[in-house]
């Protein structure tokens, strides 16, 4: 009789073990985990980055500009060396955060 109490006794203090450490731990948000391990869309340039850039800059970094030698925007390989030095002038948190994933793509 002591063996089969001990037993169940030993086994419900397991068991709360078991219910304190899993609530305490730490909580998974299950639409943070599928967004971060879904594919990421990529930014096209022409259709989502380059709307942007001629809104903000143009006339001086388009063709015809004054600037558009040294600096042309209309190309992908200029925003990508110059990267985040972009933002002197485009205070847009959402065009920003676009430009941003623009950069980080491969």
């Amino acid at each position: 009789m002591r063996a089969a109490l001990a037993f169940v006794l030993l086994s419900v203090l397991a068991f709360a073990g078991w219910e304190m450490a899993r609530s305490a731990g730490p909580k998974v948000n299950l639409k943070s985990v599928a967004a971060s391990t879904a594919p990421a869309r990529k930014v096209d340039f022409n259709t989502e980055i380059k709307p942007i850039l001629q809104a903000r800059c143009q006339p001086c970094h388009f063709p015809g500009g004054q600037v558009y030698n040294k600096m042309p925007f209309d190309k992908p390989e200029t925003i990508t060396r110059l990267g985040t030095k972009l933002f002197t002038r485009i205070k847009d948190e959402k065009e920003q955060r676009l430009i941003r994933e623009f950069l980080e793509q491969p």
